[in-house]
């Protein structure tokens, strides 16, 4: 059996929607954040990084303690290859789904999270909101301009990096 460790968040929320669209059986087990809870040993011995999602797979590895993966990404790219669906097995396509699980972690992800911190501010200088704004709008038009041609982000057929926009 698969198990998430998770909270509401929209990193988290991927990795049950790809198990829900592969049909795969998982457990959720909840992290509460605001308790500290992937800040405890038991947690950072999983992920050192102290962030969620996490996926145990006990059913690789089991002479081990199975498979213990981080980073949505990677975990939709495990799942993916561990059960055959919604990534090319080769070529182009293959590429273009990594092209935008790529874009979606270092473009699109990392403009709203600057944008929301500037928001947060107590008192946001308005000269950092609008460079914040207007690289979320650049962003936003790559992801739309790919979809003016194509129905899904990486070309022609659903994908993990769907999910990764969109979950």
């Amino acid at each position: 059996m698969l198990e998430v460790l998770a909270f509401a968040t929209p990193n988290s929320v991927k990795v049950p929607i790809a198990l829900e669209e592969m049909g795969l059986d998982y457990r959720l087990t909840p992290v509460n954040l605001r308790q500290g809870e992937q800040k405890t040993d038991a947690f950072r011995a999983m992920n050192p990084n102290g962030k969620v999602p996490v996926l145990i797979d006990r059913s690789s590895k089991p002479e081990e303690g199975g498979v213990i993966l981080s980073e949505s990404a990677a975990i939709l790219v495990y799942l993916a290859e561990k059960t055959g669906q919604l990534l090319p097995q080769e070529g182009a396509h293959r590429g273009k789904v990594f092209e935008q699980l790529f874009f979606h972690a270092s473009g699109l992800s990392p403009a709203f999270l600057q944008a929301f911190l500037v928001a947060m501010q107590s008192s946001p200088q308005s000269e950092a909101q609008a460079r914040a704004l207007a690289e979320v709008d650049r962003v936003l038009d790559v992801l739309n301009d790919g979809l003016e041609r194509h129905p899904y982000v990486a070309g022609d057929t659903y994908s993990i990096a769907d999910i990764a926009h969109f979950g």
